[in-house]
């Protein structure tokens, strides 16, 4: 499907400060069924708001699953009514993530979203090998950015869960991201897989794999995206900086998925334009059989709705298609 009529990108186009394709984003994800979620452990006033607030934004059908005692609690504390959701009673955080999964186990939900628990501790019930959420595919995290003054939304995998990933493990990441850039209708897919120079390099790892990931693409054993690589970050986003050194590429310069060499490059990018550029970053696990939306207390209210936009939107996609679900 194309992007939104009269944008010149999914989420459309905007001035420095402005977060309209977030906005963008959430009105689109609207237009389609609101997604059944199992909302994990929401005992903390901005979670549960949070859920609340998607729910009324016709986003997700909140399934709550935490102590009720605390819920109820945590529901008065933020003032917000939850009397028109289901709750199941659990008796403790660890018992509401493996509730949880078993929920989309049992067909009953769609998707996860975090609630105040850790991620770790939800985390550990998804990739259990008896009863978790695993699949054919290595589960990856993306941050789907808004950035003041960068006319594109941009992807950044994986800054949260895998920590030094092999070659192996990052042809699954890179195809997880591009999954995703397709459920957001990015037209065509760009990415680009960043190291420190452009150039490949044998004594700089992460050019090699870059260089690999680009043939493999060349061969069919990734698809659905233009890829380039190895690319510094200033060419694989900016036409000036690619033109000055000489690449040439469908990718560089107008890269819309940025996949990064580890887990501590990917958390400083992400963070580096959430706090120096005012980036707003809704996160979202993805390659397992839902995704799962890691919200954060520090997320403005906004990125919290284009986390449950962007589950929805994925959840669209695999419906349209099934066999893109993965297993």
């Amino acid at each position: 499907m194309s992007a939104l009529p009269g944008l010149e990108s999914p989420f459309g186009t905007a001035p420095p400060g402005a977060h309209v394709r977030y906005q963008a984003l959430v009105r689109r994800a609207r237009a389609e069924p609101a997604v059944r979620t199992a909302v994990v452990h929401p005992c903390q006033a901005t979670a549960l708001a949070g859920a609340v607030e998607a729910a009324q934004a016709s986003l997700i059908v909140p399934v709550l699953v935490g102590p009720r005692a605390k819920v109820l609690a945590t529901a008065t504390l933020a003032g917000v009514d939850i009397a028109p959701y289901e709750l199941i009673d659990v008796p403790h955080s660890h018992a509401a993530a493996a509730r949880a999964v078993a929920l989309v186990r049992e067909g009953q939900v769609e998707a996860l979203m975090k609630g105040s628990l850790h991620t770790d501790e939800l985390m550990a019930e998804v990739v259990r090998s008896d009863t978790g959420l695993r699949t054919g595919r290595r589960i990856s995290h993306c941050f789907v950015l808004d950035v003041p003054g960068h006319d594109t939304p941009l992807i950044i995998s994986d800054a949260a869960i895998n920590i030094a990933p092999t070659l192996a493990e990052k042809v699954d990441i890179v195809q997880n991201a591009i999954d995703l850039a397709q459920a957001l209708e990015f037209d065509p897919v760009r990415v680009a897989i960043l190291s420190a120079s452009e150039t490949v390099n044998p004594q700089v790892p992460s050019t090699i794999e870059a260089a690999a990931l680009c043939k493999m693409a060349e061969r069919g054993q990734i698809t659905g995206a233009l890829l380039d690589g190895p690319l510094a970050l200033d060419n694989a986003i900016d036409a000036a900086a690619a033109a000055i050194k000489g690449i040439v590429s469908a990718v560089a310069g107008r890269a819309n998925v940025l996949i990064v060499p580890d887990l501590e490059a990917g958390n400083m990018l992400a963070k580096s334009l959430t706090f120096l550029a005012h980036a707003d970053a809704a996160g979202i696990v993805v390659g397992a059989r839902v995704p799962i939306m890691l919200t954060s207390r520090a997320d403005s209210p906004l990125a919290r709705l284009a986390s449950c936009a962007v589950a929805l939107m994925l959840v669209r996609w695999r419906r349209l298609a099934p066999t893109r679900a993965i297993v």
